[in-house]
């Protein structure tokens, strides 16, 4: 399994000096509760990592959505990244690997990777600027400025310590541990990983150490990226860390809520982590064109009551949250909205806006 670097330098980070990015926009005073600091930078707009380029669009989508629902006005607050550094990438990452990705990012050309991944000019800052906000949310979190973060440029769960893989240039979830680990000395890390495709980069990462690594995910024949066996729990120190709960293609909420329910979420629980980070995922959306899982859009709210109630019980409500994958944008506009409205106590229930996020035609969004 993977190792990292021995000679990596420390991250510092001091999320105070980065300044929100301003949005103006209106909500009924009943929906302002405590707030969610949502990660956003306009890269973001721009080029993605995948060759989908359809699925670039989604960031925008859900930004505007967020806005068009008044989320800005309490519910989130918005806050820009700055990129990491050379040096917290090596926290995780190959010398190598860094090396090579500046060479195709000033070349232009070419695939990160074997194939998925294509370079071109400004996909190293693209990456850099998603690593950072993940580390920004870590730090927020970390620090008590904020209880819930999301950052939706991250969850590039693919990236090994010395590739990158599946649209995934850096680990960005990897380097925001690494910075806990040594800036706050925290031991106890938990990773829920519910993208519809296995992280195998970050299983790989942590196989060996006990970091708690928890997936559901569609699994089974040549589906990418092929790892995530119920058989895969982990080596050495990291002995029974891992948990995977490989799914068919098709299943619904109700198989993953119960899966959630009564072997993830208990799982965490009795591993009692200082801090949680969230994947996700809203690839396992039943209208999502590459994974064909089945969940609804309304299982986000579902997903996010309980992992939120989880992080309360368990960390004082420290939860990090990253995106991931998502390749049909208008669903992922609506999953994100219900996640995050639920986290941040925007939505109550039986709330008309639900129902709307939940059954509107995704043409029409």
């Amino acid at each position: 399994m993977e190792q990292n670097p021995s000679e990596a330098a420390p991250i510092t980070c001091s999320p105070r000096v980065w300044q929100p990015h301003r949005v103006s926009c209106t909500s009924s005073p009943s929906r302002m509760t405590a707030p969610v600091a949502f990660i956003y930078h306009e890269i973001y707009d721009g080029r993605g990592f995948s060759r989908l380029e359809d699925s670039w669009r989604r960031y925008r989508l859900a930004r505007e959505l967020l806005e068009e629902l008044g989320m800005f006005a309490g519910a989130l607050r918005l806050f820009r990244p700055q990129p990491a550094t050379d040096d917290d990438i090596l926290t995780v990452h190959t010398p190598s690997l860094l090396a090579k990705i500046k060479t195709l990012d000033a070349v232009g050309k070419g695939f990160l990777d074997y194939g998925d991944t294509p370079a071109y000019r400004g996909v190293l800052n693209r990456a850099l600027v998603a690593v950072g906000g993940t580390t920004l949310a870590a730090c927020m979190v970390a620090d008590g400025e904020s209880k819930y973060a999301f950052n939706a440029g991250g969850g590039l769960h693919h990236a090994h310590a010395d590739r990158a893989a599946g649209f995934c240039p850096f680990n960005d979830v990897a380097i925001a541990i690494r910075l806990l680990e040594r800036e706050y000395g925290l031991r106890r890390i938990a990773v829920l990983d519910l993208d519809g495709h296995h992280g195998d980069g970050t299983q790989g990462l942590f196989y060996q150490e006990p970091v708690l690594y928890v997936s559901l995910h569609r699994y089974g024949g040549r589906f990418y990226p092929r790892t995530g066996s119920a058989s895969e729990t982990g080596n050495g120190a990291g002995a029974g860390h891992t948990l995977n709960l490989p799914l068919e293609r098709g299943a619904g909420p109700a198989e993953y809520l119960e899966l959630l329910d009564n072997v993830a979420l208990p799982k965490i629980r009795r591993y009692r982590p200082e801090i949680i980070f969230v994947q996700v995922g809203a690839d396992s959306h039943r209208d999502d064109p590459m994974v064909r899982l089945g969940l609804e859009t309304i299982t986000y709210r579902y997903i996010a009551q309980r992992v939120g109630s989880l992080a309360d019980e368990l960390c004082d409500g420290r939860l990090v949250a990253v995106a991931g994958g998502g390749y049909r944008p208008e669903v992922v506009a609506r999953c994100w909205a219900v996640f995050l409205g639920t986290l941040a106590g925007f939505f109550s229930d039986g709330d008309p806006a639900l129902d709307v996020l939940a059954n509107y035609a995704r043409t029409q969004l």
